[in-house]
């Protein structure tokens, strides 16, 4: 696996991201590649889940 970079958005402080990424739940996990979303999962999730959705 490559390097993974983990960012948390807040979205009452950015409400036009959470506007631009239809985030209508939290949490919300998305997965960018090339700077482009490949996956996208709401509700909360255990770290196999997660590791799962990295690959």
């Amino acid at each position: 696996m490559t390097d993974a970079k983990i960012c948390k958005v807040d979205v009452d402080e950015q409400p036009e991201l959470a506007r631009e990424y239809k985030v209508l739940s939290i949490p919300t996990l998305m997965v960018f590649k090339g700077g482009e979303m490949v996956k996208r999962e709401s509700g909360a999730r255990g770290k196999s889940e997660i590791l799962e959705m990295l690959k």
